[in-house]
């Protein structure tokens, strides 16, 4: 069988394991694949384990996974990453790193820790001390962490683009006490456009990316005063992020009190149909602030479609989200970069085709 047959093969085999919640036999396909099949550990996790788990995002998102066996399924997939970390350390315990330290971390908030893991092991695979501090790491902690620490590089990794001002205040000060930042995942943007505008010293796209960019080198910034979100987005001096931002609560409230004029069949949802139309406009709400942040219509319009077809997928139509998008709009009619948004999601809701869901930008399980 040749090598990309093979592969396939191995993906197909790991998901099915992952799928059936069957921790051992998933750990047995990586470990078979790498005794036996000549796979060095870097393309298990990336060419392997990284698309079975992208595999598991689309199921859910799909509906054909429910949350808890999403997250079933993702655990078994950290655990396998673990196991081959043990292994690895069990045969080399005394092997030193060949290369600095470097600090691997999510953003504050950000909770999907699978791709940051999978970073980290990839650069201890190329020779790195890595210091992995997975999950939603407060800013004021990761700093202490660096102060401490002394790392060459700090790695952000964030999923979600609402995650974005936290980021932005996480590249700053770090940068402030003169550790340059590198940033990576899907919150950046799939060119690094975000992780650019932010000011982030690196963008990667890929573990493979970035660990090429740490062997070249990064140039520490001089230390500073941290920098104004303002300084690197003049847009905000108009305060309608920070307005939105400060008023989440009360614009779910009165749009999900209004939503029944406009779609009467909200009017017969039950508690539970009621307490996920309020989660899908605090998201919506969130996504247009975060637009607002960066003054970008394309994240605020793309988080609306991918919404669609989610939406879609569990027999909700599009339409509702038309409606919400209004009742925001007469809740904020003072506000024009916002209305501006608003305008430009409701025409790419009316131009979205209804097609199956694929992972997007907002993966919320």
């Amino acid at each position: 069988m040749n090598a990309p047959a093979l592969s396939e093969e191995l993906k197909e085999r790991l998901w099915l394991a992952v799928a059936d919640g069957d921790e051992h036999a998933a750990v047995g396909v990586l470990r078979e694949a790498l005794e036996n099949a000549g796979y060095d550990e870097e393309t298990l996790l990336l060419d392997v384990v990284a698309p079975v788990q992208e595999r598991v995002g689309a199921e859910w998102a799909a509906d054909r996974l429910t949350v808890a066996r999403e997250h079933a399924a993702t655990a078994i997939n950290e655990r396998a990453v673990a196991a081959l970390a043990h292994r690895r350390t069990a045969r080399r315990p005394d092997t030193e790193p060949a290369r600095g330290r470097v600090t691997v971390s999510c953003v504050d908030g950000e909770w999907h820790a699978f791709p940051a893991r999978l970073l980290a092991e990839t650069l201890r695979l190329r020779g790195w001390r890595v210091d992995y501090l997975g999950a939603q790491t407060p800013t004021p902690h990761l700093i202490a962490h660096l102060h401490q620490t002394h790392p060459e590089a700090v790695l952000l990794s964030g999923s979600l683009p609402t995650h974005l001002p936290a980021a932005h205040a996480a590249i700053t000060a770090c940068q402030a006490i003169g550790v340059p930042v590198m940033v990576g995942g899907r919150a950046f943007g799939h060119d690094g456009r975000y992780a650019r505008a932010l000011g982030a010293d690196r963008w990667a796209p890929d573990a493979r990316g970035a660990a090429d960019i740490l062997a070249a080198g990064l140039p520490r910034p001089a230390p500073a005063a941290i920098r104004q979100a303002v300084d690197d987005l003049p847009h905000l001096d108009d305060q309608e992020y920070t307005l939105i931002v400060r008023s989440r609560s009360q614009l779910v409230k009165q749009v999900l009190t209004d939503l029944e004029g406009g779609f009467p069949a909200a009017g017969g949802y039950t508690s539970a149909q009621r307490e996920r139309t309020a989660e899908d406009l605090a998201h919506i709400v969130d996504f247009l602030a975060t637009a607002l942040y960066m003054d970008d219509a394309d994240l605020f319009a793309a988080f609306l479609t991918w919404t669609a077809d989610i939406l879609g997928a569990r027999g909700v139509p599009a339409r509702s989200l038309i409606v919400g998008l209004d009742l925001l709009a007469v809740q904020l009619h003072d506000f024009p970069r916002t209305l501006t948004l608003l305008r430009d999601g409701t025409e790419a809701l009316r131009a979205h085709p209804a097609r199956p869901a694929t992972p997007g930008p907002a993966t919320r399980s």
